[in-house]
């Protein structure tokens, strides 16, 4: 088949998933592009896809796909529409983020064609504790494309059957975040508001100070890495826990791993 439209569909607090899957879709090569970025709360949606070829990427929470992406995706149908996964995970492990998402995309309809673990720079990552830091880099960006254009020769040719993907079944215990939250620097914040603009929970509101509602924090870091005076951060001690061992156990850099 050619690729006549690509649907891209993501969740990407950090903005990471959404570069590895921009650069699969120009190796993909099709101008005709429907994109569904579900990184913010907008309603469910309800979408049928009958056509072309779908990205559909996520982020990796603790080995599993974040629920609120499960949740926003769950409007989606497709028509045995071919379909590329992409799990960017921060060089620790993407564990059974990959068949998950396999599994539900299945359920709705997709037929899974090929299937990708992208290395990003992890969410708890600092100056201090780089792991992973300024991944999906240029080469990562490069394999991203040429995994697009090998995709796509293979569609022409018709030459594509599910890929066994890495993971388990039953997925590992899924780990509930909630309660530990970013703390805001007074002295440095500034009030700009750009944390509350891309938490995709929607739980940070700005007056004359930051209030953040933490039982509802995904912990993303999405607002911490945006904060352009550096006023977000974590003091939780199990986020400082977490980051020593991280530290310790996952700065050999990893390459991505390829489903197809």
């Amino acid at each position: 088949m050619k690729i006549e439209k690509i649907h891209f569909i993501y969740f990407s607090p950090t903005g990471t998933t959404k570069k590895v899957i921009e650069a699969i879709v120009k190796g993909l090569g099709s101008d005709q592009l429907d994109h569904f970025d579900l990184t913010f709360p907008c309603g469910q949606i309800e979408k049928t896809i009958e056509d072309g070829i779908a990205i559909i990427g996520s982020p990796v929470y603790a080995g599993r796909i974040p629920e609120d992406c499960l949740q926003r995706l769950e409007g989606f149908r497709a028509n045995n529409v071919p379909t590329i996964l992409i799990a960017l995970y921060g060089n620790r492990e993407f564990e059974d983020a990959l068949v998950e998402l396999r599994d539900v995309s299945k359920i709705q309809g997709f037929n899974i064609v090929a299937a990708g673990a992208f290395i990003g720079e992890h969410s708890y990552a600092t100056q201090k504790h780089p792991i992973a830091t300024g991944r999906p880099n240029d080469e990562d960006l490069s394999l991203a494309f040429k995994f697009g254009q090998e995709i796509a020769s293979k569609l022409e040719q018709d030459n594509f059957t599910l890929p066994v993907i890495e993971g388990e079944v039953p997925y590992r215990e899924r780990i509930k975040f909630g309660g530990i939250a970013p703390e805001t620097d007074l002295e440095s914040c500034t009030l700009c508001g750009q944390c509350a603009q891309v938490c995709p929970v929607q739980i940070i509101s700005i007056t004359d100070n930051v209030t953040t509602q933490a039982e509802r924090c995904i912990m993303c870091c999405a607002c911490i890495k945006i904060c352009p005076s550096q006023a977000r951060y974590f003091s939780h001690p199990s986020i400082k826990e977490k980051r020593e061992l991280l530290t310790k156990h996952c700065l050999a850099p990893k390459p991505p791993k390829l489903f197809l």
